[in-house]
């Protein structure tokens, strides 16, 4: 599991309460309003990603009533039904914070609630990277060739593992703790 020192602070604590060696940034702020502005940047992040795979997840689904869909060959079949079904894991997995804020709201779970957000948030985009992959992959086939798929899929993939993984691992290697935008 990925905890942070500030996981790990008992409530009322301040961040300047961090032990020696932790990440702090100045902001001053008690655990509980750590939690609350971790709370509502994750919201911030889940409305763009909620909406995108929501009109992903419904393009998808109106495929098989199109005229050409019936020409596509088994695999296509096969690759456009593993799409869909990544497609409605991802909304569900990038949609199941809000519900969890409905069912814990008012218990003083803040915290369990911001880790389990931002687990069933990076899921989601594991998911949607899938689909964005497949999706590209399945395209490239219909309109190319099988051969075209594939690597129209790798360049996808690649580059989404450039921009969501590499990118951010490298900037945090870079940046200088100490620094005005330190840690979050």
């Amino acid at each position: 599991m990925n905890r942070t020192v500030d996981d790990a602070r008992p409530a009322g604590a301040r961040a300047s309460d961090a032990p020696t060696g932790a990440s702090d940034d100045d902001r001053n702020e008690t655990f509980v309003e750590r939690m609350d502005r971790n709370w509502a940047e994750l919201l911030q992040e889940l409305r763009v990603t909620q909406t995108g795979a929501q009109i992903l997840t419904g393009f998808l689904l109106t495929l098989p009533f199109q005229a050409r869909f019936s020409d596509l060959d088994a695999y296509q079949q096969d690759v456009y039904l593993v799409l869909v079904l990544l497609a409605v894991l991802a909304t569900i997995l990038i949609v199941a914070p809000v519900s969890l804020h409905r069912l814990l709201f008012r218990r003083r779970l803040k915290s369990q609630l911001v880790d389990a957000g931002h687990w069933f948030a990076r899921a989601g985009l594991a998911a949607l990277a899938l689909v964005l992959t497949g999706a590209t992959m399945l395209l490239f086939d219909v309109v190319l060739t099988r051969t075209a798929g594939i690597v129209a899929g790798g360049a996808v993939l690649l580059a989404i593992a450039v921009a969501w993984l590499v990118l951010p691992h490298v900037i945090a290697q870079r940046a200088d703790p100490d620094g005005p935008d330190g840690p979050a």
